[in-house]
């Protein structure tokens, strides 16, 4: 499959919306950013939007480059918000940052579930709650933008033949991050987005669903 949307032109507009930004301070800032993003980015395909608002986030252009994109990941987004999946998120800055608005999916966190998991195997907290969530995690939304070790076990279930909707891996760090992350491109075959390297984090992770959510909005 491409890794470009297939329907490029239904959400590529010269218009812009931001349902997060709810003043007109707020939305001319905001508004002002993406119209840098645009030029500086390009705005070709839906995909471009993500590397715009993710560029955004992190305040380097460089973010754009590192983004990568698996099996139409906009589409599957779109049609799971939809749908109404449930999201689940590594850790809870990941979970407050995902626009709540214009959808019905509920968004939960990892670290509310799999605390005697942690504790009887030692692993840690995000990676148990995903243990946990095991049976949930089809059809649904990850986010991970912190714990590797998350996304490592997310890509072990997949291996397992439970497929979620959407992944989102983008954790940062020096341990395993990249790893983690190129375990998902290479090793998985589900609509996901990631970025290459060491950086990521909650910033992108979160930009990276609510450019979705904006689409899905629009």
């Amino acid at each position: 499959m491409s890794e470009e949307s297939s329907h490029p032109e239904d959400i590529i507009e010269n218009t812009y919306t931001d349902i997060g930004a709810d003043t007109p301070e707020g939305f001319s800032i905001s508004s002002r950013s993406r119209e840098l993003a645009r030029k500086m980015v390009g705005n070709e395909t839906p995909e471009d939007r993500i590397r715009q608002r993710c560029s955004i986030a992190v305040g380097d252009w460089a973010m754009a480059d590192l983004m990568r994109f698996q099996n139409n990941p906009v589409d599957a987004g779109l049609k799971a918000l939809k749908d109404g999946a449930d999201i689940f998120t590594d850790i809870r800055m990941v979970s407050m940052g995902i626009q709540k608005r214009g959808h019905s999916s509920k968004v939960e966190c990892a670290l509310d579930f799999g605390a005697d998991i942690s504790k009887a195997k030692g692993i840690t907290r995000s990676s148990a709650g995903f243990t946990a969530l095991k049976d949930r995690l089809e059809g649904s939304i990850v986010v991970i933008g912190n714990a590797p070790s998350a996304l490592i076990t997310v890509c072990e279930f997949i291996d397992e033949g439970i497929i979620p909707a959407l992944v989102i891996g983008t954790p940062v760090g020096f341990v395993n991050a990249a790893e983690s992350k190129e375990l998902l491109r290479t090793k998985t075959n589900v609509a996901a987005v990631s970025n290459e390297g060491t950086r990521g984090g909650t910033p992108v992770a979160v930009a990276s669903l609510n450019e979705i959510i904006t689409m899905y909005v629009e």
